[in-house]
């Protein structure tokens, strides 16, 4: 069941002792009041957003609307103050750039709390606080965190508004910025407040503030305020998350990160459904049966490359749904049912080119906002990998002077686009459908340089499941900490569980087991676009080549969990039998029958050095391990060895 802040932690957080002094009339210009007579009928967000003001004192309050006016004067006011830049019209219409503080550029995972009542209920993989201590801190820096500032309210949706599949939140914050970008990331507005009236929806509350309270006006403000001391908490019994300090990204987007993997993954194991870090794509075969494919890999591990990707073999298409998250339900028909809740793309810039995804390049190039790009002399955007040779001068995204020759990049490795998901080429007709999208497979994959095959499909449900349990990957600069060690990252939800992982893993068993039919379940696959070979280079060429292992998953995921014609047996799972996967044309990039024989080796010692650092890794999970994960990697070992001394036809 959905709470919002009615208890003694929420109390306590926004002041147990509450004069609701607004009780008549919260302090909203009369202009304002179509959205405000609307939050006034939900007694829940009224008094709410009564007892926010209470706490942290803004100057003014607005409610927004969600109205392309709206999002235009937010923009406009930003550009005014000279927190936006307006970029050239002519080069890309309606958009702006936001340079943040150097010491707010990524999420902070260190900084990231799970707040249930027991640590065991968090796991170890989370960093745990009891409610009540993180209450009484909040309470503390929220108080007057808003004196000099406007509280914005957003009221938002998470999913098609009406779809029985979506949920509602609010988010209150002192930033426009996240105003603008939650314009553009979630349905926002008179529709969501309409609905929630009607329904009487309960909500998820959010709330976030900067941190930098303006107690003199005559001080010039900061085009990027925040504050040193940061806390994004989640009070998952709750219902609700407060972020203080940071203004980028899943840091201080609510609806993101927080509230659609964090909160929804404990509200998706109460409910029977899962809440995951997946694109979800669609594919259609020369034939025209289409399919739906959910894949999740670590951040700048290539969804969105994949989501948004141009084929390259004849009469195959693929269409986007969308590139982060996805809520599955299992439907009537036993199947699982997709949706992508958010209303927009948060991608990483860098890297993004028309050589790696030209259907991103062609959807962000207007109404876009960019974050920490480099700006160019004609007020264009740039940033390494756009283009092969880069300007001779532009502006960074710390705001000096650079040039090719400079020491630092021009875009900071996690530089980000904001874009409407509709603006989309490839977007998929259904992305929409409020009953979701029927999903045939799902993906696991990670950078790994050795060891991982191109593809292998798992056994059964419970193999799926140690798939995902058992990703690892390359860190990138999506995160903190060192960029390219190897890091255990299950299901590409580390940084985002918001209950105890051993618990988590279980709970995919369970949806598995609950199946009335495991036919009708997805099959499951891992891939890896990035094994190199002993020079270090790249065997697979990626991008839209992946179509071609897209086409033999689009084919075994309806044949039996058995070998087949396309399909051996291996120690590891399903392997694409010779010449199943399709490489004609690909001698030009160095892919020959040997180099596809080396991208399936079966690398004995790394599959058990694996093996032995998930037993290792799920070891910290103690009774809260499936045992299923246990046996799964007892299974994979026995039958490596006995490949070894028998190989057979397993590559």
């Amino acid at each position: 069941m959905f709470r919002i802040l009615n208890d003694h932690y929420a109390n306590n957080m926004l002041n147990a002792n509450m004069n609701l002094q607004y009780a008549d009339e919260l302090p909203i210009p009369a202009t304002r009041n179509s959205a405000l007579e609307l939050v006034k009928q939900h007694k829940e967000a009224y008094e709410w957003i009564q007892q926010a003001i209470e706490l942290m004192k803004p100057d003014d309050v607005y409610i927004c609307d969600g109205t392309e006016e709206e999002h235009n004067r937010v923009a406009g006011e930003m550009v005014a103050r000279g927190d936006l830049i307006a970029l050239n019209q002519d080069k890309v219409p309606n958009s702006f750039l936001a340079r943040s503080d150097p010491k707010d550029v990524a999420r902070v995972e260190k900084c990231t709390y799970i707040c249930w009542p027991t640590q065991q209920e968090a796991g170890p993989t989370n960093n745990w606080v009891h409610p009540d201590e993180m209450m009484a801190t909040l309470r503390k820096l929220y108080d007057g965190c808003m004196r000099g500032r406007t509280m914005y309210v957003v009221p938002y949706s998470m999913g098609p508004v009406g779809s029985h599949l979506a949920r509602v939140g609010f988010e209150i914050t002192d930033s426009p910025y996240v105003v603008y970008s939650m314009y553009i990331m979630t349905r926002i507005g008179l529709p969501v407040l309409n609905w929630m009236v009607e329904k009487q929806l309960h909500f998820i509350p959010g709330l976030h503030s900067v941190g930098a309270p303006r107690l003199d006006k005559s001080i010039p403000d900061s085009h990027w305020p925040c504050n040193d001391t940061k806390y994004i908490a989640h009070f998952p019994h709750l219902r609700t998350v407060a972020s203080f300090g940071s203004g980028y990204g899943g840091n201080a987007l609510l609806g993101k990160k927080c509230f659609a993997l964090r909160i929804a993954s404990s509200l998706a194991k109460a409910e029977g459904w899962l809440a995951e870090h997946m694109l979800i794509l669609g594919i259609t075969n020369p034939a025209g049966v289409k399919k739906y494919i959910a894949a999740a890999f670590p951040s700048q591990c290539g969804k969105t490359n994949l989501a948004m990707m141009l084929p390259t073999i004849p009469g195959w298409k693929v269409e986007c749904v969308g590139d982060d998250i996805a809520w599955m339900h299992p439907g009537k028909d036993g199947r699982l049912y997709a949706i992508n809740p958010e209303n927009g793309f948060f991608g990483v810039a860098t890297g993004t080119s028309f050589h790696s995804n030209p259907n991103a390049m062609n959807t962000i190039n207007r109404n876009t906002l960019y974050t920490n790009v480099g700006l160019t002399d004609d007020g264009d955007v740039w940033w390494e990998g756009k283009t092969d040779v880069p300007p001779e001068h532009l502006v960074d995204w710390t705001g000096h002077d650079w040039t090719p020759a400079s020491d630092t990049p021009a875009a900071h490795p996690n530089s980000r686009f904001a874009v409407a998901t509709n603006q989309c080429p490839s977007l998929d007709p259904n992305w929409e459908d409020v009953e979701g999208v029927p999903i045939s497979a799902i993906l696991f994959g990670g950078r790994r340089p050795s060891t991982v095959p191109l593809v292998v499909q798992a056994l059964d449900w419970a193999q799926g499941t140690f798939f995902g349990a058992s990703v690892s990957s390359q860190t990138t600069a999506a995160a903190e900490g060192k960029v390219g060690q190897l890091r255990h990252d299950p299901f590409a939800m580390l940084p985002f569980c918001g209950y105890n992982m051993g618990q988590y893993f279980q709970h995919w068993l369970d949806v598995g087991n609950s199946a009335e039919d495991a036919h009708n379940l997805p099959r499951i696959f891992q891939v890896n676009w990035f094994r190199k070979d002993k020079n270090g280079r790249y065997m697979w060429p990626g991008y839209g080549e992946n179509t071609r292992v897209l086409k033999w998953i689009f084919e075994r995921s309806d044949e039996p969990l058995a070998p087949s014609p396309i399909a051996i047996a291996s120690p590891i799972g399903f392997l694409p039998s010779e010449g199943a996967i399709d490489i004609e044309g690909l001698e030009s990039e160095g892919v020959t029958p040997d180099t596809m024989k080396d991208l399936f080796a079966l690398d004995i010692p790394g599959w058990l050095h694996d093996l032995d650092s998930c037993e290792e890794y799920f070891s910290q999970f103690g009774d809260d391990l499936p045992a299923d994960m246990v046996h799964q990697v007892n299974g994979m070992r026995h039958r490596l060895h006995e490949f070894v001394s028998s190989p057979g036809e397993g590559r």
